[in-house]
């Protein structure tokens, strides 16, 4: 074994290395990794490292910017990623969406129009789907539009997952029992730690389109246009100011005339951008672009 690899591993990346690997991560990813984090990205560096057999860091930096396929780069953010959720998780924002943002957008618009709701940053799909559930139960008016679910991610195995539709316990905790009895279905064999694990019913599993999108990637964002109602919750957290302000100018470009935008509970569009106008509903804060498609 190379030695440079051995020293990766056992005392870390030099703080040169280090901020070679954080500034590739971030222009490619959107990702931004601090000092803080430096300790978690050591020992998954190391681990593909070693796993290709690169001669170091500058070998396998030069694997992730050149390789045809972009497979170890895949590889690589999909260890990065951190994919924790649940269904309904923050649930007033959901009950926002049914309660106040979808009748606003909809005042107007004749029947059988096109709704389009993203979920960016989807991890293995409990937010879409319990936005598949809050529409079924909650709005309605879901049978007088043609609502098109769109969920994308940048990690390719939690998307798997979310295809998959299949959940433990915990990420059930928040869902009542009767959505529980009428949307899921008892799978076979026992989750990780031998509880059992439910799959959400096929109806579902097929009114979601999910999708492997870096939303840092201008190109792969440009695919995303028209759409009403988007949530982007606890994403940008993991990005610095300047990946914040690109992500609101993105998610403004996408966003239709008085589309939505609905962040965590710990974020602020007005930190980010000006391009939104805040608006409080009874249930919620959430952003929107303007009518006329310019800020306020």
């Amino acid at each position: 074994m190379d030695d440079r690899v051995t020293g990766a591993e056992s005392e870390g990346l030099s703080a040169e290395d280090y901020a070679t690997l954080c500034d590739f991560l971030r222009e490619r990813t959107g990702l931004s990794f601090t000092e803080a984090k430096r300790y978690f990205v050591d020992r998954r560096v190391a681990s593909r490292i070693q796993a290709v057999g690169a001669a170091g860091l500058r070998a396998y930096l030069n694997l992730l910017r050149f390789q045809a396929s972009g497979e170890e780069l895949q590889r690589l953010v999909n260890l990065m990623t951190v994919n924790e959720t649940y269904f309904f998780r923050e649930k007033y924002q959901f009950d926002c969406l049914v309660n106040s943002a979808l009748d606003e957008l909809v005042r107007g618009r004749p029947k059988g129009s096109r709704l389009r709701i993203w979920s960016a940053g989807c991890a293995t799909g409990e937010e879409p789907y319990s936005i598949a559930i809050m529409l079924l139960e909650h709005w309605k008016r879901v049978d007088d539009y043609e609502i098109e679910l769109l969920a994308s991610d940048i990690d390719s195995a939690v998307l798997d997952r979310a295809r998959e539709g299949v959940y433990d316990e915990r990420a059930l905790q928040g869902l009542p029992a009767h959505l529980r009895a009428k949307y899921f279905q008892p799978w076979r064999g026992a989750a990780e730690g031998g509880g059992p694990r439910w799959r959400i019913v096929e109806e579902l599993r097929e009114s979601v389109e999910f999708s492997l999108v870096n939303i840092a990637d201008p190109q792969q964002a440009r695919a995303f246009r028209g759409i009403d109602v988007i949530f982007c919750r606890n994403l940008l957290i993991y990005f610095d100011d300047l990946g914040r302000r690109e992500a609101a100018g993105m998610f403004h470009d996408a966003l239709a005339p008085g589309g939505f935008v609905c962040l965590g509970h710990s974020e602020s569009m007005s930190r980010m951008s000006s391009l939104f106008v805040p608006r409080r509903f009874p249930d919620a804060i959430l952003y929107q672009k303007p009518a006329d498609g310019g800020a306020q």
